[in-house]
C-alpha cells in the first residue's frame, strides 16, 4: 500500500510579504522598538526566522516596508471617507479630516506602530524619507480639498490642520476618555469654519 501524499499549498510571495508586514506592525504596536526583533516578528507571522531574509534584506527593510504599507492603508481610509461623504466640498474636507477620529485609525494598536515609525524617522534617513512622502501626500490631498472649498493659502492651512488633527488623534489614542472623538470632530469643524 502506497502512503497517501498530503496536498499542500504554498502561499504566494505577496501573501508572505503581507503576513510579515502585518506581523511587524503588530509587534511594534505590542512591544515598541525595543521588543521588535526578527524572532518576535517571525513568531507572530508563523514563519521561520530564515524566511524573513528570503523576502526582505533584513529587519530594517521590513520595518520600512511596514511604514509604507501602513501609510498606504491610512491613505485608503481617508480616500474612502471622502468618497462616502456628500459631494459638497466642505463635507468632503470634513470627512477627510475627521476620519482620524474613527476606527480603524483610532485603534490602540496603531498608536504603537506610529510612535515607533516616528521615532525611527528622527534617526534613520530612509524612514525620514517615508515620513516626508507620507505627510506630503496627506497635506497635498488636504490642500486640494481646501482649494475646492475656496480657501486661500491652502498649503499653509493644510500644515496647520494636519498638526491639529495629529495632536487630537494622539491625545485620543493615549486617553480615549480625555475629550472623546465627537469633541475632536467638533473642534475640527469649528477650526474649518473659522479658517475657510
Amino acid at each position: 500500500m502506497q502512503p497517501v501524499r498530503q496536498a499542500f499549498t504554498r502561499e504566494s510571495a505577496d501573501a508572505r510579504r503581507a503576513d510579515l508586514i502585518e506581523a511587524t506592525a503588530a509587534v511594534l504596536a505590542e512591544h515598541g522598538l525595543v521588543g521588535s526583533n526578527v524572532r518576535a516578528i517571525c513568531a507572530k507571522a508563523g514563519v521561520s526566522p530564515g524566511l524573513l531574509r528570503h523576502y526582505f534584506a533584513g529587519i530594517d527593510d521590513l520595518v520600512a516596508a511596514t511604514y509604507e504599507a501602513t501609510s498606504d492603508r491610512m491613505d485608503a481610509i481617508f480616500a474612502e471617507a471622502v468618497a462616502g461623504a456628500a459631494p459638497e466640498p466642505r463635507a468632503q474636507l470634513l470627512a477627510y479630516l475627521t476620519a482620524s477620529f474613527r476606527s480603524p485609525v483610532t485603534d490602540p494598536e496603531l498608536l504603537g506602530a506610529w510612535t515607533a515609525f516616528w521615532a525611527l524617522a528622527r534617526s534613520d534617513t530612509r524612514m525620514a524619507a517615508i515620513h516626508m512622502d507620507s505627510y506630503a501626500g496627506y497635506r497635498a490631498r488636504l490642500g486640494e480639498l481646501l482649494v475646492a472649498c475656496g480657501a486661500e493659502d491652502a498649503e499653509r492651512l493644510a500644515i496647520m490642520l494636519t498638526a491639529m488633527v495629529d495632536g487630537l488623534w494622539l491625545e485620543l489614542s493615549l486617553d480615549a476618555g480625555s475629550f472623546g472623538a465627537e469633541a475632536a470632530v467638533a473642534m475640527i469643524e469649528r477650526a474649518v469654519g473659522a479658517l475657510v
